[in-house]
């Protein structure tokens, strides 16, 4: 038995019929082929499969494809605009934000959504609220500098207010 969907993924409207059961992560890997969203833990815990819907950083290997019926979708694919590199992509690149480079895209994704939502960031904060996205390869240094370096680069391109939350219940947290 299949069922039909329609959404927007990186701003294209997508229409297809999959298995009611079929995880969101493996919609957009295996049927739309956006391979940058990875698969780690299979258990909502790494946050290498994070994605932003409707502009919220969630981990797509926790929610069935057929939820995000309507909604938008936006993976690392869609960061970048007419070649050009989204500022949190571009910092992660020059601060070496990266080993394997495995977690690097739920890292970016959920990077983004926090300044999206928190454009004023220390040090501190950018550790507490990347907590649910893991990285077996560095000690994080890198990573929290590329975020800062990527969140002065969104406020400077205008793209950290663009979606911030209209409230503190809606800014939730970066890894639910």
């Amino acid at each position: 038995m299949t069922i039909s969907i329609s959404l927007t993924v990186n701003g294209a409207p997508i229409s297809a019929s999959i298995d009611p059961g079929t995880l969101l992560v493996q919609f957009l890997r295996d049927q739309l082929r956006l391979t940058g969203t990875h698969i780690g833990c299979d258990t909502a815990q790494c946050g290498a499969c994070t994605v932003h819907l409707n502009g919220r950083a969630i981990k797509s290997c926790n929610i069935l494809a057929v939820q995000a019926e309507g909604a938008n979708v936006t993976t690392i694919e869609g960061l970048a605009q007419s070649g050009t590199l989204h500022p949190m992509q571009a910092a992660f690149k020059h601060c070496h934000g990266l080993q394997c480079g495995f977690c690097t895209p739920g890292m970016v994704m959920s990077a983004v959504s926090l300044v999206e939502r928190q454009p004023e960031l220390t040090g501190d904060d950018v550790r507490a609220q990347l907590d649910g996205n893991l990285c077996r390869c560095t000690g994080y240094h890198n990573i929290v500098k590329a975020v800062l370096e990527g969140a002065e680069g969104m406020k400077s391109s205008g793209t950290a207010s663009a979606n911030a939350a209209p409230s503190a219940t809606a800014a939730a947290s970066v890894t639910a």
